[in-house]
């Protein structure tokens, strides 16, 4: 390791582990987390979904294909902290625009490797998600505990609000049919997928009015991905609220299908231990395919939960049964809690887009035919 500094992982239960310090020096804290995913750390630390976390990989080996900017998901890290086993600063892939050591320290995003991941990824599903606080200079682990147990829960925070762009952005073909996209945190790739269909998509900062937004004359709307705990955020229910009053086609992922729910009355929970990993099976119900999902929530909503006069359960999680998909029957509109835009992969829901697509192009040459 390029630093022998000493580095300390405090968890709000009183757990404690000592490792090295990697990327800047300093103190961080915030939701601990863990993703199962066998590659694509530098997609999972620049997900905005991930902001105010600290993110353990569960796999052992982080580093060794350094960072390229054609991967970030967002302009920077959106993790609070990284958690490793064998951290690498070197990296042996010819593409990579460096080392992954260097880019956390010029983002001073703070570190610590050389744990048994494996020992706190099953303390976790024992105990649930808790806070913790990484330090790499403070020794003193009871004041790192403590500071753990003060760290503000993720339950009733807002946070898309920190992570929307400022200003307005518009991608894609001009002729294409125009998505209005509310961004809440929305990842690059999301946006890739939809310019693939032929969208032309304008993104929105999470708190446009929506009068401003019917000024782009959509065809269609889409609700983005997103940190925090979707309850508090009446500003994006109201705008999923105006949406349908369009009558245009709807689409949500993730944070996006959260708020879409609770829009209908459909209640969103914080989980005991979250999602994240690229390895989910999600069963399809109406086809009866299973999907391999890539996954990234803390919040979800239960079978018992969803009104089928509201909508109809369009998918399941196949580990715990949670709700991963739904069509609504009042509006044309859908949402799905995992992502079919997953980069770098699996693509097994990839079809997603395509299904808004089709359902955007309905609308459209209805709407045409009714003016004609």
């Amino acid at each position: 390791m390029a630093t022998s500094q000493t580095a300390i992982l405090a968890l709000s239960d009183g757990t404690t582990a000592t490792g090295t310090a990697i990327g800047a020096i300093g103190t961080t804290g915030g939701e601990l987390c863990f993703n199962t995913s066998m590659t694509g750390y530098q997609e999972i630390f620049t997900d905005p979904s991930y902001h105010g976390q600290l993110m353990m990989m569960t796999y052992p080996h982080i580093g060794n294909y350094g960072v390229s900017q054609r991967d970030n998901e967002a302009s920077r890290p959106m993790v609070a902290g990284v958690i490793v086993r064998s951290y690498s600063t070197e990296y042996s892939n010819t593409m990579a625009d460096g080392s992954l050591d260097q880019w956390l320290k010029d983002h001073g995003i703070v570190g610590i490797t050389g744990l048994d991941t494996r020992r706190f990824v099953r303390h976790i599903r024992e105990k649930g998600v808790m806070n913790a606080v990484i330090s790499s200079e403070e020794t003193d682990r009871d004041k790192l505990i403590q500071k753990a147990k003060d760290w503000p829960s993720m339950a009733g925070l807002e946070l898309a609000s920190s992570v929307s762009r400022d200003e307005i952005t518009t991608h894609g073909p001009d002729d294409g049919l125009r998505i209005a996209a509310f961004d809440y945190g929305m990842k690059q790739n999301i946006i890739n997928k939809l310019v693939e269909q032929g969208f032309h998509v304008t993104v929105f900062p999470s708190r446009t009015p929506f009068d401003e937004v019917l000024k782009s004359d959509p065809d269609g709307y889409f609700f983005s991905n997103g940190p925090g705990d979707p309850n508090p955020m009446d500003f994006a229910m109201d705008a999923v609220g105006k949406a349908i009053d369009t009558g245009k086609p709807i689409f949500g992922i993730c944070l996006g299908h959260q708020v879409m729910a609770l829009q209908q009355g459909i209640p969103v929970e914080k989980m005991y231990v979250g999602h994240r990993g690229a390895n989910h099976p999600v069963k399809n119900m109406i086809t009866g395919r299973v999907e391999i999902t890539t996954q990234n929530h803390g919040f979800s909503i239960t079978q018992d939960g969803v009104d089928p006069d509201i909508a109809d359960v369009t998918h399941i999680n196949l580990n715990d049964k949670t709700v991963e998909g739904l069509d609504f029957k009042k509006f044309n509109g859908f949402c799905v809690q995992y992502h079919p835009e997953a980069s770098p992969g699996p693509h097994d829901s990839a079809y997603l887009f395509e299904e808004f697509r089709r359902r955007v192009e309905h609308a459209a040459k209805s709407e045409a035919a009714a003016v004609s």
